[in-house]
């Protein structure tokens, strides 16, 4: 009997429990697969293990078969054949008889081949075996590479759009800042700009008014509204840094805009550039102002323009006064004309503007008086149809919130003669003045016009905007931002607006 395998060799109890491999048909024993034949005296038994496979395979006879060796009719040879396939299938495999024709060589080359045929289909249960399972796992791993990617990705774009949040923030708080708070960076960092312009880079050409009166902070004041200089303060400044307080002569000065404060102060000093008989009126001025401008440029008495312009009917005007009649531009006149040629220059041109937007004979004083309500209360000509389209809206006598009343400042400022005091507001006083002028205590409009409109005035007192809006308040003085209102709660908002601007910035106009 073979040795126990369980004491002999581990690995060949396993290799026995693995099912048989499929024999073809004729194949060397033809024995069932599930019946195992039992060795004979005749047969030579099959080696239980690996030991006695090599044992068969060296021709050394193992334990337990001694008697089959003394057998006559067995062959060592064959034997030794016959313990190979053996050790190798796992299978019994019956020997020739002894009176077969065939011969050693031949039978040793059919058990070899039995042995492959054998052996071959063998590694196919095993494969199969951890097939499978080897597939699953490959499956798992690539739906869990595939997965930990998508996330990946996902983390990615949400991280990205993290951060482009973040920055977008940083950015938008930073530009609110610095609109903000940029005068008061500027001198906590040092990064000042310059006030003035350099002197190599004047250009174009200027025109600017110096009137009786002025002083070198209303003339510095001029020369910026003119393009002449960078900030409103840097002629002054000039002249205070350099301790000059030179005497200028009344007139029309034609200068270059972009003009260093040093060069200004000389070209004001020259006599060839003030022009003769020039006289330059501007939008918005009272005919007490136009007046004076006109004696500063012509060198006339200013009594002799007074006289001339006492008596409107003279120059074919109704009015009781002349006021917003004299059209603001830029006369030059001959040597020799008088004072009423003068005025009767200025009236002719406003009609010629009247009568070129169309407006009728009769209606002249009225779209006149809302003009030079409209200049004096828009900051920027973009606003001048939106202010108009407000005194439309609050003329209206069945409106609730303003019964009627305009309640401009402007109107309130001139009958009380604070309306060239610099001032977006009025005083009290002049609030409750009862004066023809005061649209505050008076219903409609005033009596006449305020100041002397220009054309694009006339226009929009022409052509109000559409809009439903009662109110409006300029919240910044340097930028003229201005916001409209329907409804008297919103245009406290912007009130409040415009004093938090005014309590940030130093400013005269407040």
């Amino acid at each position: 009997m073979p040795e126990n395998p369980s004491n002999d060799d581990t690995f060949a109890d396993l290799f026995r429990r693995l099912p048989s491999p499929a024999r073809p048909e004729g194949g060397a024993t033809g024995a069932p697969d599930s019946a195992p034949p039992v060795p004979n005296g005749d047969e030579q038994p099959t080696p239980g293990s690996r030991r006695a496979a090599r044992a068969a395979a060296a021709g050394s006879t193992p334990r337990g078969s001694s008697d089959r060796a003394s057998d006559p009719a067995s062959d060592p040879t064959a034997s030794t054949h016959v313990g190979d396939a053996a050790a190798v299938t796992g299978s019994p495999v019956t020997p020739p008889a002894a009176s077969a024709s065939s011969s050693v060589p031949a039978l040793a080359a059919t058990e070899e081949a039995a042995s492959v045929r054998a052996v071959a289909p063998a590694a196919q249960p095993i494969e199969a075996l951890f097939a499978d399972h080897h597939d699953e796992d490959e499956r798992r791993r690539a739906a869990r590479h595939s997965s930990d990617r998508r996330k990946s990705r996902i983390a990615g774009w949400v991280v990205l759009g993290l951060i482009l949040a973040i920055l977008g923030g940083i950015v938008a708080g930073g530009f609110t800042i610095w609109n903000t708070y940029e005068d008061k960076i500027r001198a906590f960092m040092g990064w000042q700009e310059p006030t003035d312009y350099p002197t190599d880079v004047a250009e174009g050409e200027a025109t600017v008014t110096i009137v009786t009166g002025d002083t070198g902070s209303s003339i510095s004041t001029s020369l910026f509204d003119a393009g002449v200089t960078k900030t409103s303060a840097a002629f002054y400044n000039y002249l205070l840094s350099s301790g000059q307080n030179p005497t200028f002569q009344p007139g029309v000065y034609t200068l270059k805009q972009k003009m260093a404060s040093s060069a200004v102060l000389t070209a004001l000093k020259d006599p060839a550039n003030r022009r003769d008989n020039t006289a330059q009126i501007p939008e918005g001025l009272t005919i007490d102002r136009t007046l004076q401008r006109l004696a500063d440029g012509t060198g006339m008495p200013l009594a002799d323009l007074q006289a001339a312009a006492a008596n409107p009917a003279a120059y074919g005007v109704s009015a009781k006064t002349l006021e917003g009649w004299l059209f603001p531009a830029t006369y030059t006149f001959d040597p020799g004309t008088s004072a009423t040629q003068v005025i009767k220059t200025l009236v002719d041109r406003t009609v010629q503007s009247l009568d070129k937007a169309g407006v009728p004979a009769d209606q002249r004083e009225r779209i006149l008086t809302i003009a030079s309500i409209i200049q004096r209360e828009a900051r920027f000509t973009a606003d001048f149809y939106k202010v108009s389209r407000v005194i439309e809206n609050r003329l209206n006598p069945d409106n609730e919130e303003t019964h009627g009343k305009l309640q401009m400042d402007s109107t309130a400022q001139y009958g009380y003669n604070e309306i060239h005091d610099g001032t977006a507001s009025s005083s009290a006083a002049a609030l409750e003045d009862d004066n023809p002028w005061n649209t505050y205590v008076h219903a409609g409009l005033p009596i006449g016009p305020i100041a002397n409109p220009g054309d694009v005035a006339i226009d929009a007192a022409l052509h109000p905007a559409d809009g439903p809006w009662l109110y409006f308040v300029t919240v910044n003085l340097d930028t003229g931002e201005t916001i409209f209102s329907t409804t008297y709660a919103e245009h406290e908002k912007a009130v409040a607006q415009w004093q938090q601007w005014c309590a940030a910035n130093d400013s005269a106009d407040c």
